[in-house]
């Protein structure tokens, strides 16, 4: 059995969930028989011991620092032995290869993606430029930087008018849980959204609107695919209130699809994370336009939510693998990397 440093909390706008999928992913290691260490990290990017019997867990305590090298963790003067780091750390400086950087310059194996792949996963116009290459199906979009949209917003509004018309989503490249997305149906909410993305990334991703399913994948090193799930939000689309506030939303596991639907798609998982320089686990999110374009990929996210109800453990949990198990499979896989 491993001992477990069990980092959460972190420095981005989706910490407060990052809080809540640690309670289960300590419990269900706990489960398994590893001994966890929880690290919490604050919003200023403080690490602290957290009280584990804390609920939800809080980024507070003692301090502690990673030694570099050597990957020791280090409250006061004491040693908190720790043989792998499991991150469940949400959208920057937790998914983003930069925790993953200090944990390789450390020496501490870790859950998950590496640096290039969780950089690579994290920033959407890259990830889209790889799937291109590698002949995967992506939707029509484009890129818009802060200064081309201060110098000139009107012939930003012009060109996506243009080349993609309306409705459109606008998007932080670099960000998940769906901060910072708004969809625009005219070129005045174009304006005031993409002045909002811009205040969480220098990058804006303004997408054309594609009516179809939601359909997600969730992936193993391997690579190796679950049964589909299915999203269907009661009004509108899958905003940050509708993945963690809306009871009426419904996660539908396994998707109802046909059995040739769904090895498509489990084919195009897969692909995804290999495109990607894929580690550890990754959930990839599709729309479905049927008698369209069929399958088409929005994004890939290397650590998504993590409790029992999200859609990443049930989609395992409907394949064979209950959470226990898959936290158990995550270590291993990070361990003998």
């Amino acid at each position: 059995m491993a001992r477990v440093a069990l980092c959460f909390g972190g420095r981005s706008a989706e910490h407060e969930v990052s809080c809540i999928s640690a309670v289960s992913t300590l419990e269900a290691l706990e489960s398994r028989g590893h001994s966890v260490v929880p690290v919490g990290i604050d919003r200023d990017g403080t690490w602290h011991l957290a009280d584990r019997d804390q609920r939800p867990l809080s980024a507070t305590g003692p301090s502690i620092r990673v030694e570099v090298p050597g990957g020791r963790l280090i409250a006061a003067d004491d040693e908190l032995p720790v043989d792998v780091a499991f991150p469940v750390l949400h959208g920057p400086f937790g998914e983003d290869g930069t925790i993953q950087g200090l944990f390789e310059m450390a020496g501490l194996p870790y859950v998950g993606a590496g640096v290039l792949g969780s950089a690579i996963a994290m920033d959407k116009d890259v990830a889209k430029r790889l799937f291109r290459q590698a002949g995967l199906p992506v939707g029509k979009y484009l890129v818009v930087r802060a200064p081309e949209f201060l110098d000139g917003p009107g012939d930003v509004a012009e060109r996506v008018g243009d080349d993609l018309g309306y409705p459109v989503f606008v998007k932080p490249a670099n960000l998940g849980s769906s901060v910072g997305i708004a969809r625009a149906a005219d070129e005045a909410a174009l304006k005031e959204s993409i002045h909002d993305a811009l205040r969480h990334d220098h990058k804006v991703l303004v997408e054309a609107e594609v009516v179809g399913r939601e359909i997600e994948v969730a992936v193993l090193e391997g690579p190796r695919a679950s049964v589909p799930g299915e999203i269907v939000v009661a009004d509108g689309w899958y905003t940050y209130d509708a993945k963690y506030r809306d009871d009426n939303t419904r996660l539908l596991v396994p998707a109802p699809l046909d059995p040739s639907e769904e090895a498509v798609v489990r084919s195009l998982a897969c692909r995804a994370f290999e495109a990607l320089e894929g580690l550890g686990l990754a959930r990839v999110d599709f729309f479905y336009e049927q008698g369209g374009r069929g399958f088409i990929i929005n994004e890939v996210n290397t650590m998504p939510g993590f409790t029992p109800k999200s859609m990443f453990p049930m989609m395992w949990a409907a394949t064979g693998m209950p959470y226990a198990e898959l936290c158990d499979e995550l270590v291993n896989l990070a361990l003998t990397r």
